[in-house]
C-alpha cells in the first residue's frame, strides 16, 4: 500500500504544525502545507492527495469558497475543516458545500485521529493488518 498524503491549508505556522503531528501519529507521514486558498488549489491541481484538512477563516479565499471550488472541480477526496467558528449555520453551510466533517478549534489530537478512522477506511484497515 502506498504511503497516504494529506494537505493542510491554515494561515497559521502553528496550526499547521499542530496538525501535521497530529496527522504523522495518525499514520499518515506525506504532508503538503499551503498558507490560503489559493494555494490549496494550486497544490490540489498538481497533486494527488487522500485527505484535506482545512481552516475556515483564511485571508484571500475563505475555507467554505475553497471547499465549494475542490467540489466543482471533481475532487472528491475527504475535507476536514478544522477552525474556531462555532456557529452552528457556518458549520451546515460548509458541510452541505462538500466537508466531510468539521472539527472545532481548540481539540485534542485524538479527534484527528478518530475523524481519520472514520473518513479514510484505508487507515482503518493498516491498523488492523499491523
Amino acid at each position: 500500500m502506498t504511503a497516504m498524503r494529506a494537505l493542510i491549508v491554515d494561515d497559521s505556522v502553528l496550526a499547521r504544525a499542530m496538525l501535521a503531528r497530529a496527522l504523522k501519529e495518525s499514520g499518515i507521514p506525506e504532508i503538503d502545507q499551503a498558507e490560503d486558498g489559493f494555494e490549496a488549489i494550486e497544490k490540489i491541481r498538481e497533486n494527488a492527495y487522500d485527505l484535506i484538512l482545512m481552516d475556515c477563516n483564511m485571508p484571500n479565499m475563505t475555507g467554505l469558497d475553497t471547499v465549494r471550488t475542490i467540489r466543482n472541480e471533481g475532487k472528491e477526496m475527504p475535507i476536514i475543516v478544522v477552525s474556531c467558528e462555532s456557529d452552528q449555520r457556518m458549520v451546515a453551510e460548509i458541510l452541505s458545500s462538500g466537508a466531510n466533517d468539521y472539527i472545532v478549534k481548540p481539540f485534542e489530537p485524538k479527534t484527528i485521529s478518530g475523524i481519520l478512522r472514520k473518513v479514510l477506511p484505508d487507515l482503518s484497515k493498516q491498523d488492523r493488518d499491523l
